[in-house]
């Protein structure tokens, strides 16, 4: 999907939600246990109930590895299922690899060969060609972990230079000589609220991966205020305040609410 693609969709839609599907087998509804592959019956109703609302969806790699090949299976049967039957919707997979050339490579045509995903979140700290890799795609976007939404991102991404400049604004600067603001995303979290404004000072134009509204306590108001741009600029993830709001029969039709009601609120902001 390209970035003009990408603009389109949100503001067709008016909405720049990205459901993540951080699917937990613990987490599920008891009665999805029945099936052949509850993961993947898990997601397929999620994704069903919330396509209307989002355009995007960003399965963490976390959730399907812990279980092992069956869980590889469910994830390849949902990015399948996707690419199927939602086109328009960008497709990232949250797997924060990132590692020396030749292994970056592999991580790069796993996700953008095999999976044929839309995008890759992707761990800076080794350099450029831990990341240069990852841009040979055409079409395909790279998202660098600048400044995360945990409480340990202070432990090193505020920390300063000499010079007083802080470690992911040098993260921001240096990266934008390996790509460009149509093959390369960065992620923010949403609890950073005003320092998106340091966030653009250094990287206007390019888009915004946003976790951390809904369960983490992020204010989509605030990111709005500070991030947004006339192309709006941000893809504002939620996980588990959409695909948990309900442990029922209806979990499905309970996460689209939730969902719309999130679509709702970024078409106002829009």
């Amino acid at each position: 999907m390209t970035r003009e693609e990408l603009i389109q969709q949100i503001f067709t839609k008016k909405t720049f939600l990205c459901v993540g599907l951080d699917t937990d087998i613990k987490k599920i509804p008891e009665h999805l246990l029945k099936e052949e592959d509850p993961i993947f019956a898990f997601n397929k109703a999620i994704i069903d109930a919330t396509a209307p609302y989002c355009v995007a969806y960003k399965p963490n790699l976390a959730f399907y590895e812990s279980m092992g090949v069956k869980g590889w299976i469910s994830f390849e049967k949902t990015i399948a299922y996707l690419n199927e039957n939602y086109p328009q919707h960008f497709i990232i997979a949250d797997a924060k690899r990132g590692d020396i050339g030749n292994t970056s490579a592999m991580y790069a045509r796993t996700f953008f060969e095999e999976m044929n995903l839309d995008a890759l979140t992707v761990a800076p700290y080794m350099g450029e060609d831990s990341v240069t890799p990852f841009l040979q795609y055409e079409g395909k976007w790279v998202i660098l972990l600048a400044l995360t939404s945990n409480k340990g991102s202070h432990d090193f991404q505020l920390t300063t230079d000499s010079e007083g400049e802080r470690l992911f604004e040098k993260v921001l600067k240096k990266s934008q000589e390996w790509g460009n603001k149509d093959n390369m995303m960065y992620v923010v979290g949403a609890t950073q609220g005003k320092m998106f404004e340091d966030i653009r000072k250094v990287a206007p134009d390019h888009f915004l991966l946003v976790p951390g509204i809904g369960a983490q306590g992020g204010s989509l108001e605030e990111v709005c205020k500070y991030g947004m741009t006339k192309d709006c600029g941000l893809i504002v993830n939620s996980s588990r305040a959409i695909i948990y709001a309900d442990k029922t029969e209806r979990f499905a039709e309970v996460a689209g609410e939730e969902a719309k009601k999130v679509a709702q609120q970024m078409a106002t902001l829009l």
